[in-house]
């Protein structure tokens, strides 16, 4: 199952509903390797958190999720830690260290970070990035990019 969900966000998804990009998200969750970074990149507007919120679900997380747009990011305990990180407001890389993000990577966890283009050298090698987009139909698609 695990390698199918890959398979499937390698061709690249289309969803057609908030809800069905939480349920892929959800099943994502259950495919990531332990410690692990994904980067959301997409437009305003493309469904970065609402795939934040599927994860979430997937690791066992009970509280809602929403953007970190203001506190920049925030810690969700599950089965695994998750970090939603969102970048948008820094100006460069070495202000994620000046946030001790790293203090609270305790394994297992998970950090997905919104607007990884403004932070991407400070991104780990083995970063998953998934591209986040909004199709003519006004439906979502979500695409696993090789790097």
């Amino acid at each position: 199952m695990a390698t199918n969900i890959c398979d499937k966000l390698r061709q690249g998804v289309i969803t057609t509903s908030a809800e069905a990009t939480r349920a892929l998200a959800a099943t994502f969750a259950h495919a990531l390797p332990v410690d692990t970074t994904l980067a959301l990149h997409g437009n305003l507007g493309v469904g970065k958190t609402t795939f934040v919120q599927g994860l979430a679900r997937g690791l066992g997380i009970q509280e809602m999720v929403t953007s970190p747009t203001f506190n920049i990011f925030s810690l969700h305990r599950g089965r695994c830690n998750l970090l939603h990180l969102d970048a948008y407001r820094l100006e460069n890389a070495r202000q994620v260290d000046d946030l001790l993000l790293s203090d609270f990577m305790i394994s297992p966890w998970c950090l997905a970070v919104e607007w990884p283009d403004k932070i991407a050298e400070w991104l780990p090698i083995g970063t998953l990035h998934l591209e986040l987009g909004i199709t003519t139909e006004e439906h979502h698609s979500i695409k696993l990019r090789s790097e």
